[in-house]
């Protein structure tokens, strides 16, 4: 086994400080004990962008469970820890990441001796596997409307390799699901490969996991509409520490399946 992803970890130390709501059967604590022994200190520049990213990603899983909504699949979770903390009888939470990542994730799972039955482990290497063919595997029912989330995760891929994400998550996605995504972002006119190359050069992780993926807002949305989804919401979150260059910021995107996929009809 490979090191599990730190950035990952990082993210989960963060949010455990954070307020955040729960389901009534949900478990609060959860993110602190699938912290238990990360010995890390985030920097406080990194708080403002996680803290927007996950109240918008938990107002979207309380609110698609409130709306009927009974799958939520998570691509690149990592320690997330929604499916403990938004438990809900009949909703059932599927998670995707990297085999390594998720062999540290499920043993930190059984030491919380919590019940685990309505999440599912996925492995998936994003770069190569079938992600369409990897949720069918894990029980996944693609008649049925779901919540995708991608938190934090396309800035890490290559530009092919989200399209072959987004496009997998859309061709699963029934009438009424919803797509909930984060897009690294810079401004007009500069060159994305050089704005990758200086953000990098700033990061302590990007030895082994780089960022990919930085394009103009109008590039990046083009992206979701070619993968088959129509943007209905979105919110730009805080920039990340002060000196950021090339108006570098993240977006929070909403979206719909584009394509009704039985009748080819496009979505009103």
């Amino acid at each position: 086994m490979n090191p599990p992803s730190l950035t990952s970890q990082v993210v989960a130390v963060t949010r455990a400080e954070l307020e955040r709501p729960h389901s009534p059967d949900g478990n609060p604590g959860a993110q602190r004990r699938l912290c238990e022994g990360m010995g890390f200190t985030p920097p406080d520049w990194l708080r403002p962008g996680i803290a927007a990213r996950t109240a918008f990603v938990d107002e979207l899983v309380m609110s698609s469970i409130a709306t009927g909504l009974r799958q939520v699949v998570i691509c690149g979770a990592g320690y997330d820890d929604r499916a403990l903390r938004f438990r809900t009888p009949g909703v059932r939470f599927f998670e995707l990441d990297h085999p390594d990542t998720q062999q540290d994730k499920a043993s930190r799972l059984k030491a919380l001796d919590v019940g685990t039955s309505t999440v599912t482990l996925a492995a998936a290497d994003f770069r190569t596997d079938d992600v369409a063919m990897v949720l069918a595997r894990a029980g996944h029912d693609a008649s049925a409307p779901s919540l995708f989330v991608c938190e934090g995760l396309i800035v890490y891929l290559d530009r092919a390799t989200c399209h072959r994400l987004l496009a997998a998550l859309a061709a699963r996605a029934a009438p009424g699901s919803v797509l909930g995504a984060t897009l690294s972002t810079h401004a007009d006119g500069a060159d994305s490969a050089s704005v990758v190359a200086e953000a990098n050069s700033r990061r302590r992780r990007a030895a082994t996991e780089p960022w990919q993926t930085i394009l103009p807002a109008a590039e990046h949305l083009g992206l979701l509409t070619q993968a088959g989804w129509a943007v209905t919401r979105m919110l730009a979150a805080p920039a990340s520490g002060t000196n950021v260059s090339h108006g570098r910021r993240s977006l929070l995107i909403q979206a719909s399946p584009a394509v009704h996929r039985d009748s080819g009809i496009m979505s009103s």
